[in-house]
């Protein structure tokens, strides 16, 4: 709770690790980040600062806005989407890619577990929200990883950050292909381990559901395309899903 303006909001505390130092670079890396950022598709943060833990030692924190809504994981719960409750979702976050990518940010991590929804997606109150800026790469900035790293989630991975390549905005938009594909068809592209899940994509193309029609197919296979320059960007994502 936020004494001084009366609200309730959400408190991201970082745990120490034995990286200590570049975990330190990447908290101030998304500090700047999400700080420089505005739009209605992503989370908002109000404040930053350390705090000591029960160690004694100084715990970084992020004071963000309170989304008082399921991830989307919670909201499937399992189940397949309506096409259209998933083109509205997929444009809301499409538009919300194209605006931090047209800033020098990639994401790197988009999943249904960090995508936030308020109100219903069939009812003009819906938002969609974009959160978790931990392992956003700010372009032409020093890499906070090592080249032939993979950072992000394996299920979710495009090919090249699966090899440790240099990674760009059409990652993103890969990974949004695999969380709307999976929103269409009810379960997971690449399932099994995260090792299975990541090579998986290397030899492996993801299957569109047949019966979602010509436009559905197009625009997914496109978006989840092995080759990054064939993949169209966020902005024309948005503009076809809408």
């Amino acid at each position: 709770e936020d004494a001084v303006l009366g609200r309730s909001v959400a408190v991201k505390i970082f745990r120490p690790t034995e990286s200590v130092l570049t975990d330190a670079r990447r908290i101030q890396s998304e500090m700047r980040t999400l700080a420089s950022l505005s739009h209605p598709g992503l989370v908002t943060l109000f404040d930053a600062g350390t705090a000591r833990d029960s160690e004694g030692a100084d715990a970084p924190y992020l004071v963000m806005e309170l989304i008082d809504g399921p991830t989307l994981n919670t909201f499937r719960s399992g189940a397949a989407l309506a096409p259209e409750v998933v083109a509205r979702i997929g444009y809301e976050l499409a538009e919300a890619l194209a605006y931090i990518h047209a800033a020098g940010v990639v994401h790197r991590d988009i999943k249904p577990a960090n995508i936030l929804l308020t109100g219903s997606p069939n009812r003009r109150d819906h938002s969609t929200k974009l959160t978790d800026f931990g392992i956003a790469r700010v372009l032409d900035a020093d890499p906070l990883t090592e080249h032939g790293t993979a950072v992000g989630t394996a299920h979710y991975l495009s090919p090249e950050q699966a090899t440790g390549a240099p990674t760009g905005p059409s990652a993103d938009v890969y990974s949004l292909g695999l969380v709307l594909i999976e929103c269409l068809s009810g379960k997971m592209v690449f399932e099994g381990s995260s090792i299975a899940a990541a090579v998986a994509r290397l030899h492996h193309d993801p299957q569109v559901p047949s019966h979602l029609g010509n436009e559905w197919a197009s625009l997914l296979t496109a978006m989840t395309s092995r080759q990054p320059d064939e993949r169209p960007d966020a902005k024309q994502c948005a503009a076809r899903l809408r």
